[in-house]
Protein backbone atom coordinates (compact mmCIF):
# COMPACT_ATOMS: atom_id res chain seq x y z
CA UNK A 1 0.00 0.00 0.00
CA UNK A 2 1.79 3.39 -0.59
CA UNK A 3 2.53 6.33 1.30
CA UNK A 4 -0.46 8.12 -1.01
CA UNK A 5 -3.04 5.96 0.32
CA UNK A 6 -3.08 6.51 3.50
CA UNK A 7 -4.59 10.03 3.05
CA UNK A 8 -7.30 8.57 0.98
CA UNK A 9 -8.21 5.57 1.56
CA UNK A 10 -11.00 4.91 4.40
CA UNK A 11 -10.43 1.19 4.77
CA UNK A 12 -8.30 0.10 8.21
CA UNK A 13 -8.04 -3.71 8.45
CA UNK A 14 -8.32 -3.62 11.72
CA UNK A 15 -11.30 -1.48 12.63
CA UNK A 16 -14.73 -3.12 12.68
CA UNK A 17 -13.67 -5.89 10.26
CA UNK A 18 -14.64 -9.22 12.04
CA UNK A 19 -12.96 -11.00 15.06
CA UNK A 20 -13.82 -12.24 18.72
CA UNK A 21 -17.26 -10.77 19.99
CA UNK A 22 -17.04 -7.98 16.81
CA UNK A 23 -20.64 -7.34 17.17
CA UNK A 24 -19.54 -5.20 19.53
CA UNK A 25 -15.75 -5.21 20.02
CA UNK A 26 -14.75 -3.02 16.55
CA UNK A 27 -11.06 -3.41 17.68
CA UNK A 28 -8.07 -3.79 20.51
CA UNK A 29 -5.40 -1.97 20.70
CA UNK A 30 -1.98 -1.81 23.00
CA UNK A 31 0.47 0.62 23.18
CA UNK A 32 4.33 0.73 24.78
CA UNK A 33 5.53 3.89 26.13
CA UNK A 34 9.34 3.70 25.71
CA UNK A 35 12.30 6.05 26.20
CA UNK A 36 16.04 6.26 26.12
CA UNK A 37 18.64 6.04 28.47
CA UNK A 38 20.69 9.32 29.54
CA UNK A 39 18.50 11.60 27.23
CA UNK A 40 15.69 14.13 28.50
CA UNK A 41 11.97 13.07 27.86
CA UNK A 42 10.52 15.07 24.77
CA UNK A 43 8.80 17.74 26.48
CA UNK A 44 11.55 18.81 28.54
CA UNK A 45 14.62 17.95 25.38
CA UNK A 46 16.00 21.02 23.50
CA UNK A 47 16.26 20.34 19.60
CA UNK A 48 19.59 19.06 19.55
CA UNK A 49 18.42 16.14 21.46
CA UNK A 50 15.03 15.66 19.90
CA UNK A 51 17.28 15.30 16.79
CA UNK A 52 19.74 12.76 18.53
CA UNK A 53 16.29 10.77 19.24
CA UNK A 54 14.85 10.77 16.02
CA UNK A 55 18.13 9.44 15.01
CA UNK A 56 19.09 6.35 17.87
CA UNK A 57 14.98 5.62 16.39
CA UNK A 58 16.02 5.45 13.02
CA UNK A 59 19.33 3.29 13.72
CA UNK A 60 16.50 0.43 14.80
CA UNK A 61 13.91 0.83 11.86
CA UNK A 62 15.32 -2.65 9.91
CA UNK A 63 14.71 -4.15 13.16
CA UNK A 64 11.68 -2.66 14.15
CA UNK A 65 9.93 -3.78 10.34
CA UNK A 66 11.29 -7.06 11.08
CA UNK A 67 9.17 -7.68 14.55
CA UNK A 68 6.49 -5.83 12.30
CA UNK A 69 6.37 -8.71 9.57
CA UNK A 70 5.54 -6.46 6.85
CA UNK A 71 6.87 -3.25 5.50
CA UNK A 72 6.51 0.06 7.03
CA UNK A 73 6.47 3.35 5.50
CA UNK A 74 8.32 6.52 7.39
CA UNK A 75 6.29 9.28 8.01
CA UNK A 76 8.04 12.62 8.75
CA UNK A 77 5.08 15.26 10.39
CA UNK A 78 7.35 17.90 9.32
CA UNK A 79 6.45 17.06 5.70
CA UNK A 80 2.59 16.67 5.92
CA UNK A 81 0.37 19.47 5.34
CA UNK A 82 -1.99 20.07 8.14
CA UNK A 83 -5.31 18.52 6.53
CA UNK A 84 -2.49 15.32 5.90
CA UNK A 85 -1.61 15.49 9.80
CA UNK A 86 -5.46 15.33 10.45
CA UNK A 87 -6.29 12.56 8.46
CA UNK A 88 -3.80 10.54 10.48
CA UNK A 89 -5.47 11.35 13.52
CA UNK A 90 -8.83 10.44 12.31
CA UNK A 91 -7.81 7.25 11.46
CA UNK A 92 -6.63 6.82 14.88
CA UNK A 93 -2.88 6.06 13.87
CA UNK A 94 -1.01 8.98 15.29
CA UNK A 95 -2.23 11.42 18.45
CA UNK A 96 -3.70 14.74 18.46
CA UNK A 97 -0.52 16.03 20.75
CA UNK A 98 1.98 14.43 18.01
CA UNK A 99 0.89 16.59 15.52
CA UNK A 100 0.74 19.75 17.22
CA UNK A 101 4.92 19.85 17.09
CA UNK A 102 6.58 18.52 14.38
CA UNK A 103 9.93 19.04 14.97
CA UNK A 104 12.04 15.60 14.83
CA UNK A 105 8.93 13.55 14.90
CA UNK A 106 7.98 10.99 12.55
CA UNK A 107 5.91 7.84 12.42
CA UNK A 108 6.61 4.41 10.90
CA UNK A 109 3.77 3.15 9.95
CA UNK A 110 2.79 -0.79 8.97
CA UNK A 111 2.13 -1.39 5.31
CA UNK A 112 -0.86 -2.99 6.96
CA UNK A 113 -2.14 0.10 9.18
CA UNK A 114 -2.03 -2.35 12.58
CA UNK A 115 1.43 -0.95 13.45
CA UNK A 116 2.61 2.26 14.07
CA UNK A 117 5.24 3.95 16.05
CA UNK A 118 5.29 8.04 17.14
CA UNK A 119 8.79 9.02 17.52
CA UNK A 120 9.33 12.07 19.88
CA UNK A 121 5.68 12.06 21.13
CA UNK A 122 4.84 12.36 24.71
CA UNK A 123 7.67 9.71 25.12
CA UNK A 124 10.67 8.85 23.36
CA UNK A 125 8.67 5.80 21.49
CA UNK A 126 5.28 5.15 21.39
CA UNK A 127 4.54 1.53 20.05
CA UNK A 128 0.90 1.48 18.67
CA UNK A 129 -0.60 -2.06 17.54
CA UNK A 130 -4.16 -2.59 16.72
CA UNK A 131 -6.21 -5.41 15.41
CA UNK A 132 -9.32 -6.45 15.19
CA UNK A 133 -12.56 -7.49 17.83
CA UNK A 134 -11.83 -8.54 21.57
CA UNK A 135 -8.14 -9.80 21.35
CA UNK A 136 -5.43 -8.28 23.01
CA UNK A 137 -3.10 -11.17 23.01
CA UNK A 138 -2.03 -10.61 19.30
CA UNK A 139 -1.01 -6.94 19.38
CA UNK A 140 0.88 -7.40 22.46
CA UNK A 141 2.93 -10.07 20.93
CA UNK A 142 3.74 -7.55 17.60
CA UNK A 143 4.64 -4.77 19.95
CA UNK A 144 6.51 -6.51 22.63
CA UNK A 145 8.36 -7.98 19.46
CA UNK A 146 9.20 -4.70 18.39
CA UNK A 147 9.94 -3.68 21.75
CA UNK A 148 13.05 -6.35 22.11
CA UNK A 149 14.06 -5.37 18.71
CA UNK A 150 14.53 -1.74 20.27
CA UNK A 151 16.18 -2.81 23.40
CA UNK A 152 17.95 -4.96 21.73
CA UNK A 153 20.28 -2.42 19.97
CA UNK A 154 19.45 0.22 22.56
CA UNK A 155 19.25 0.79 26.15
CA UNK A 156 16.04 1.96 27.37
CA UNK A 157 14.99 3.99 30.68
CA UNK A 158 14.27 1.34 33.13
CA UNK A 159 14.20 0.89 37.15
CA UNK A 160 14.32 -2.39 38.85
CA UNK A 161 12.14 -1.30 41.64
CA UNK A 162 9.80 1.06 39.19
CA UNK A 163 10.07 -0.69 35.91
CA UNK A 164 10.71 1.60 32.52
CA UNK A 165 10.28 5.59 32.89
CA UNK A 166 8.18 7.54 30.80
CA UNK A 167 7.03 10.95 30.97
CA UNK A 168 3.46 10.42 32.69
CA UNK A 169 3.64 8.75 35.68
CA UNK A 170 0.44 6.66 35.22
CA UNK A 171 2.89 5.30 32.56
CA UNK A 172 5.44 3.93 34.87
CA UNK A 173 5.79 -0.05 35.57
CA UNK A 174 5.19 -1.92 32.37
CA UNK A 175 4.38 1.64 29.97
CA UNK A 176 1.15 -0.43 28.75
CA UNK A 177 -2.16 1.12 27.84
CA UNK A 178 -4.61 -1.44 26.33
CA UNK A 179 -8.01 -0.44 24.42
CA UNK A 180 -10.83 -1.88 23.48
CA UNK A 181 -13.06 -0.28 21.07
CA UNK A 182 -16.44 -1.38 22.15
CA UNK A 183 -19.47 -0.21 19.50
CA UNK A 184 -22.54 0.16 22.73
CA UNK A 185 -25.47 1.83 21.14
CA UNK A 186 -27.55 -0.60 23.50
CA UNK A 187 -26.36 0.40 26.68
CA UNK A 188 -26.76 4.17 25.37
CA UNK A 189 -30.05 3.57 24.43
CA UNK A 190 -31.74 2.06 26.63
CA UNK A 191 -30.00 4.37 29.39
CA UNK A 192 -27.65 2.39 31.38
CA UNK A 193 -24.05 4.08 29.91
CA UNK A 194 -23.43 5.98 32.72
CA UNK A 195 -23.70 2.98 35.11
CA UNK A 196 -21.28 0.98 32.92
CA UNK A 197 -18.81 4.19 32.95
CA UNK A 198 -18.92 4.57 37.17
CA UNK A 199 -18.28 0.79 37.46
CA UNK A 200 -15.37 1.07 35.24
CA UNK A 201 -14.00 3.78 36.82
CA UNK A 202 -14.30 1.61 40.50
CA UNK A 203 -12.22 -1.02 39.03
CA UNK A 204 -9.59 1.09 37.81
CA UNK A 205 -10.00 1.26 33.93
CA UNK A 206 -10.87 4.45 32.05
CA UNK A 207 -13.97 4.96 29.48
CA UNK A 208 -13.35 7.52 26.48
CA UNK A 209 -14.57 8.38 22.92
CA UNK A 210 -13.02 6.88 20.03
CA UNK A 211 -9.96 9.08 19.74
CA UNK A 212 -9.57 9.30 23.86
CA UNK A 213 -9.14 11.68 26.65
CA UNK A 214 -11.62 14.42 26.26
CA UNK A 215 -13.46 12.93 22.90
CA UNK A 216 -17.37 12.22 22.54
CA UNK A 217 -18.20 8.78 21.78
CA UNK A 218 -19.31 9.71 18.01
CA UNK A 219 -21.18 6.55 16.68
CA UNK A 220 -21.66 5.08 20.33
CA UNK A 221 -18.05 4.15 19.97
CA UNK A 222 -16.28 3.90 23.35
CA UNK A 223 -12.47 2.83 24.31
CA UNK A 224 -12.21 1.04 27.25
CA UNK A 225 -8.53 1.25 29.07
CA UNK A 226 -6.59 0.61 31.76
CA UNK A 227 -5.05 3.46 33.86
CA UNK A 228 -3.12 1.25 36.34
CA UNK A 229 0.49 -0.46 35.03
CA UNK A 230 2.59 -0.13 37.82
CA UNK A 231 2.66 -3.39 39.74
CA UNK A 232 1.31 -4.90 37.39
CA UNK A 233 2.48 -7.48 34.37
CA UNK A 234 1.45 -7.22 31.06
CA UNK A 235 -0.65 -10.81 30.83
CA UNK A 236 -2.32 -9.51 34.13
CA UNK A 237 -3.23 -5.77 32.81
CA UNK A 238 -4.53 -7.20 29.33
CA UNK A 239 -6.45 -9.85 31.07
CA UNK A 240 -7.80 -7.92 33.44
CA UNK A 241 -9.22 -5.49 30.89
CA UNK A 242 -10.50 -8.67 28.98
CA UNK A 243 -12.63 -9.89 31.60
CA UNK A 244 -14.41 -6.61 32.43
CA UNK A 245 -14.78 -5.94 28.66
CA UNK A 246 -16.34 -9.14 28.16
CA UNK A 247 -18.71 -7.91 31.31
CA UNK A 248 -19.69 -4.91 29.32
CA UNK A 249 -20.02 -7.23 26.08
CA UNK A 250 -22.36 -9.33 27.47
CA UNK A 251 -24.26 -6.19 29.10
CA UNK A 252 -24.96 -4.42 25.88
CA UNK A 253 -25.99 -7.98 24.24
CA UNK A 254 -28.98 -8.25 27.25
CA UNK A 255 -29.92 -4.02 26.29
CA UNK A 256 -30.23 -5.10 22.39
CA UNK A 257 -32.34 -8.05 23.15
CA UNK A 258 -34.62 -5.80 25.22
CA UNK A 259 -34.46 -3.46 22.90
CA UNK A 260 -35.89 -6.33 20.53
CA UNK A 261 -38.26 -7.40 23.06
CA UNK A 262 -39.99 -4.47 24.11
CA UNK A 263 -39.36 -1.88 21.11
CA UNK A 264 -38.97 -3.64 18.25
CA UNK A 265 -40.95 -1.60 15.96
CA UNK A 266 -39.57 1.64 17.14
CA UNK A 267 -36.70 0.39 16.61
CA UNK A 268 -36.91 -1.41 13.18
CA UNK A 269 -38.37 1.91 12.11
CA UNK A 270 -35.13 3.87 13.38
CA UNK A 271 -32.77 1.38 11.53
CA UNK A 272 -34.27 1.79 8.48
CA UNK A 273 -35.15 5.60 8.80
CA UNK A 274 -31.55 6.02 9.25
CA UNK A 275 -30.28 3.60 6.27
CA UNK A 276 -32.72 5.97 3.81
CA UNK A 277 -31.28 8.85 4.89
CA UNK A 278 -27.66 7.39 4.29
CA UNK A 279 -27.99 6.26 1.40
CA UNK A 280 -30.28 9.02 -0.21
CA UNK A 281 -29.45 12.62 1.60
CA UNK A 282 -27.60 14.79 -0.29
CA UNK A 283 -26.62 16.77 2.59
CA UNK A 284 -25.12 15.19 6.12
CA UNK A 285 -23.37 16.49 9.23
CA UNK A 286 -20.74 15.18 10.67
CA UNK A 287 -22.39 14.37 14.11
CA UNK A 288 -25.44 13.41 11.84
CA UNK A 289 -23.57 10.50 10.32
CA UNK A 290 -22.15 8.94 13.09
CA UNK A 291 -25.35 8.70 14.70
CA UNK A 292 -26.65 7.15 11.89
CA UNK A 293 -24.32 4.76 10.68
CA UNK A 294 -24.42 3.43 14.92
CA UNK A 295 -28.04 2.72 14.26
CA UNK A 296 -27.25 1.02 10.94
CA UNK A 297 -24.52 -1.20 12.23
CA UNK A 298 -26.89 -2.10 14.85
CA UNK A 299 -29.38 -3.43 12.81
CA UNK A 300 -27.08 -5.57 10.79
CA UNK A 301 -26.01 -6.73 13.73
CA UNK A 302 -29.02 -7.91 15.25
CA UNK A 303 -30.43 -8.89 11.46
CA UNK A 304 -33.34 -6.66 11.17
CA UNK A 305 -31.19 -4.75 8.36
CA UNK A 306 -29.42 -6.66 5.32
CA UNK A 307 -28.50 -4.28 2.56
CA UNK A 308 -25.53 -3.05 4.15
CA UNK A 309 -22.12 -4.96 4.69
CA UNK A 310 -21.56 -4.48 8.68
CA UNK A 311 -17.57 -3.93 7.72
CA UNK A 312 -18.98 -0.56 6.20
CA UNK A 313 -19.28 0.81 9.72
CA UNK A 314 -16.46 1.59 10.20
CA UNK A 315 -15.45 2.43 6.62
CA UNK A 316 -18.20 5.24 7.43
CA UNK A 317 -16.47 6.20 10.49
CA UNK A 318 -13.35 7.30 8.86
CA UNK A 319 -15.36 8.60 5.30
CA UNK A 320 -17.10 10.99 6.97
CA UNK A 321 -14.64 13.16 8.85
CA UNK A 322 -14.06 16.47 7.66
CA UNK A 323 -10.32 16.61 6.77
CA UNK A 324 -10.47 13.22 5.26
CA UNK A 325 -13.28 15.33 2.99
CA UNK A 326 -11.24 18.30 2.79
CA UNK A 327 -8.03 16.39 1.73
CA UNK A 328 -9.83 14.44 -1.17
CA UNK A 329 -11.12 17.53 -2.25
CA UNK A 330 -7.91 18.95 -2.06
CA UNK A 331 -8.82 22.08 -0.16
CA UNK A 332 -8.98 23.41 3.73
CA UNK A 333 -11.46 26.03 1.66
CA UNK A 334 -14.83 23.96 1.97
CA UNK A 335 -17.76 25.95 3.15
CA UNK A 336 -19.85 23.88 5.58
CA UNK A 337 -22.51 23.91 3.29
CA UNK A 338 -20.01 21.88 0.41
CA UNK A 339 -18.17 20.02 3.28
CA UNK A 340 -21.55 18.22 4.05
CA UNK A 341 -22.58 17.78 0.73
CA UNK A 342 -19.45 16.10 -0.39
CA UNK A 343 -19.82 14.19 2.99
CA UNK A 344 -23.32 12.69 1.80
CA UNK A 345 -21.74 11.99 -1.25
CA UNK A 346 -18.31 10.00 0.08
CA UNK A 347 -21.06 7.86 2.76
CA UNK A 348 -23.09 6.97 -0.29
CA UNK A 349 -20.38 5.65 -2.54
CA UNK A 350 -19.38 3.78 0.79
CA UNK A 351 -22.39 2.21 1.53
CA UNK A 352 -22.67 1.16 -2.39
CA UNK A 353 -19.29 -0.12 -1.73
CA UNK A 354 -17.59 1.66 -4.22
CA UNK A 355 -13.99 1.07 -3.72
CA UNK A 356 -12.70 4.04 -5.51
CA UNK A 357 -10.91 5.86 -2.28
CA UNK A 358 -9.28 1.92 -1.26
CA UNK A 359 -7.42 1.00 -4.65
Amino acid sequence: MAVSDLYRDYFLPWFGQGGDSSDVAMASRIRLARNFDRLPFPNRADIKQLAAVQGLAASTFNEIEAACGVPCDVVGIDGLSEMERQVLVEKYLVSDNFIRNSAYRSAYISANRGTSILVNEEDHLRIQCMTTGLNLKAPLTIAMQIDDAVESRLDLAFDEKMGYLTSCPTNLGTGLRATVLLHLPGLTYTRNMHNIINISQQIGLSVQGLYGEGSDATGNVFAISNQLTLGLSEIDIIDNLAGAVTEIIEHERRARKALVLYSKDRLEDAIWRAYGILQYARSLGEDEVLELISKVRLGVDLGLLHEVERDRFGEVLIASRPNYIRNLAGTENLSPSELDRRRAEVVRRVLAGDSKERE
